[in-house]
């Protein structure tokens, strides 16, 4: 049998892939689709003599007649009827130690997951020196945003027509 140092990182995995993607999940048990991620990252499945068929057979032998998940003691027979069609040259005892190793210390793999991209389009569009027209006048000259006044047109409400040179002088003229 797999030495004790083993079994409690085998426990370990056991707990991370029964926690990944369920926020309300305990660690406790492990659902059918957890079970055939952690078969498929820790390459259990190798596509010849384990399937995700097989995985998925395995699956709902292991677990109770009504239940929908499996705990930790219910993945370790899984594993033991896995064991020996994924190793068929090895005894009942050796392919067990040997899947427990493929299993043991590993953690959910994120594949496909975007990471944001800083460089591109994102640092083109950003840039307001480029920007043309109406959008132009919302920046100062160091590119920050002028805010409201960058976005409405401020109404002139002094009495003067727009673009009258004279505007403000009436005063002057009238105190003398």
């Amino acid at each position: 049998m797999a030495g004790s140092n083993e079994m409690a990182s085998l426990e370990e995995s056991f707990r991370k892939f029964a926690l990944y993607g369920d926020t309300k999940a305990t660690g406790q048990e492990m659902n059918g689709k957890n079970w055939a991620k952690l078969c498929k990252d820790c390459k259990v499945i190798d596509g010849k003599s384990v399937t995700s068929t097989d995985v998925d057979i395995v699956f709902s032998k292991v677990k109770g007649k009504t239940a929908r998940v499996i705990n930790y003691e219910e993945f370790k027979k899984a594993l033991e009827e896995l064991a020996p069609k994924r190793f068929k040259d090895k005894s009942k005892e050796e392919a067990y130690e040997a899947i427990c190793q493929l299993v043991a210390g590993k953690e959910p793999i994120n594949v496909g997951v975007t990471k944001a991209n800083k460089v591109g389009a994102v640092e083109r569009l950003t840039d307001t020196s480029k920007y043309t027209g109406s959008h132009k006048e919302r920046f100062d000259e160091s590119g920050k945003g002028k805010g409201k006044s960058g976005r409405e047109n401020i109404v002139d409400d002094s009495g003067y027509v727009s673009a009258y040179k004279n505007a403000g002088t009436y005063d002057a003229k009238v105190k003398k």
